[in-house]
């Protein structure tokens, strides 16, 4: 216990140093909200993968998705690292950075407003933010109760108390550079952590091939009548599973948390390392997550699905490991919850001040009335995920738990596809956007309350996410071509940002 709680104390004593130390940075709303987009590329793609991976993903998907579908559960890390890391940073990464300087936006909704000019897409974005990502943010603390309650047997409430007011310390008193540096630093113990946990998970069951053949053994009637399924390269889903590929890997390219990161990167140096070291995070954690819930049914005598649900399967696993180990995995999983509960907060707060209190509002609001508005709601949104996630625990209100299952595709629904067509074609109008924006969101509302009137594919929310994003990508286009063209000077003007010349040197270009 004493090698545990001094562990804790200090992690948190970092935490908060880093983020008085980055108060210097945090004196306008450029270097509050984006670093005075100078950050570099360790910074941004640590920043961008633990705000991508959290205890839901360590503790509830992985141990969900590792117990329906098996070892194949990997190829949801690999999606992750590929497609959700690797291309995104390709496709998104420069193109975002020059245009949401030229427009001088910094949030997503800001960029809607400007790019389309559109004051009303500007407010509905903002709105689909705010009441998607509070039950986001709830659900970060509900991976955190079995293993605080596994490891030091304290009460949940005071767990998620203590974790949400150190994060709100750090994010509130350094802003975005505190944040970065604090990912920087959970990520490399979300790196060595889940490394060490993979061993020790394994050699507790006699090492990789003795468990891979355990896991062949395994044999469950109610999903698969195949021999050795669960040890199979597709797993007994494979359209399933690929519907959760496609949800948490394409879906990052229109959460406004992880789109964000690209405004505030440096240079075109830093995006070239950043597509490297992102892709390479993404494939350890996310690849290593999934790989280790994979094994999950190597321990189905010590988990009761039935009365305890799928969060219960990682810690039945790590149950077992030394003091020492399970002291790492909750610093682990705090230092993944904690990265992307800031990365929430900071993204929630600043969209509500700039694009809808700003000018809404308050019509006039300086710099420093704009910072002091975003670290009050800093404090609110906090408040109000603790307030959430205490009533689901205390109350079992499964009703925010599937607003939350919905929250991922709701965002990414109706923003993925509006931002990238407005990163790349001039064509894109503000009719699409705004058909996107409703469907999207509108879809997964529906099918969080109607959901037995769908078709028995899309009633999981899982698919529902995938299908809307994919929908998006056809419904933008379609509609833009029916709809009242833009004004073709202000698109010119736009995207003259990506026609300026720089001057380089041959090392770097032979043109």
């Amino acid at each position: 216990m004493i090698i545990k709680v001094l562990m804790l104390v200090l992690f948190f004593s970092v935490m908060i140093g880093v983020g008085f130390y980055c108060r210097k940075h945090a004196t306008d709303v450029n270097g509050f909200i984006l670093g005075g987009r100078s950050v570099g590329p360790w910074l941004t793609a640590f920043a961008y993968g633990t705000s991508y991976f959290s205890a839901v993903i360590f503790v509830g998907y992985a141990g969900q998705f590792g117990w329906k579908y098996g070892i194949a559960s990997t190829w949801i890390g690999i999606g992750n690292a590929l497609l959700g890391s690797m291309l995104a940073w390709r496709v998104l990464g420069r193109r975002t950075r020059v245009m949401t300087q030229h427009l001088n936006s910094a949030t997503m909704p800001d960029f809607f407003g400007q790019r389309f000019n559109s004051n009303g897409l500007r407010v509905f974005a903002s709105v689909i933010v705010f009441i998607f990502m509070i039950p986001y943010t709830a659900s970060l603390y509900n991976g955190l109760s079995r293993l605080f309650g596994m490891a030091f047997n304290i009460d949940y409430t005071a767990c998620i108390i203590i974790m949400a007011v150190l994060t709100g310390i750090y994010v509130i008193a350094g802003g975005y550079m505190a944040t970065a540096i604090n990912d920087f630093i959970q990520g490399i113990i979300m790196l060595f952590g889940i490394v060490a946990v993979i061993l020790a998970v394994l050699n507790s069951k006699g090492g990789f091939m003795a468990a891979l053949d355990g896991l062949a053994k395994v044999s469950d009637e109610t999903v698969s009548a195949t021999p050795g399924v669960f040890n199979s390269f597709f797993g007994p889903d494979p359209l399933n599973l690929m519907g959760v590929v496609i949800l948490t890997s394409l879906g990052t390219w229109g959460l406004p948390q992880m789109v964000q990161k690209f405004y505030a990167i440096k240079s075109e140096k830093s995006i070239t390392k950043g597509t490297v070291i992102s892709t390479l995070f993404a494939g350890v954690v996310a690849g290593g997550c999934y790989f280790l819930g994979g094994f999950g049914r190597l321990f189905e005598d010590s988990v009761d699905i039935a009365a305890n649900g799928f969060d219960s399967i990682i810690p039945a696993m790590l149950s077992n490991l030394s003091p020492a180990l399970i002291g790492l995995v909750v610093i682990l999983v705090l230092s993944a919850s904690m990265s992307t509960l800031s990365s929430l907060v900071m993204t929630s707060s600043s969209t509500l001040t700039i694009d809808f209190i700003k000018g809404t509002v308050i019509k006039n609001m300086d710099d420093k009335k704009q910072v002091f508005w975003i670290r009050a709601l800093i404090v609110v949104f906090i408040a109000i995920s603790v307030v959430l996630a205490i009533v689901q625990y205390r109350s079992n209100v499964t009703f925010i738990a599937q607003l939350m299952g919905v929250s991922w595709g709701a965002m990414a629904g109706a923003f993925l596809a509006p931002f990238l067509y407005g990163l790349y074609w001039k064509g894109t109008t503000k009719a699409g956007c705004l058909v996107c924006f409703i469907f999207g969101a509108g879809f997964m509302i529906y099918n969080m309350l109607f959901r037995s009137t769908l078709p028995a594919l899309l009633q999981s929310p899982i698919n529902a996410g995938a299908f809307v994003m994919l929908a998006g990508l056809v419904i933008v286009p379609v509609v833009s071509l029916i709809s009242k063209k833009p004004d073709e000077k202000e698109v010119e003007r736009i995207f003259s940002c990506y026609e300026k010349k720089n001057v380089v040197p041959v090392t770097q270009s032979l043109e």
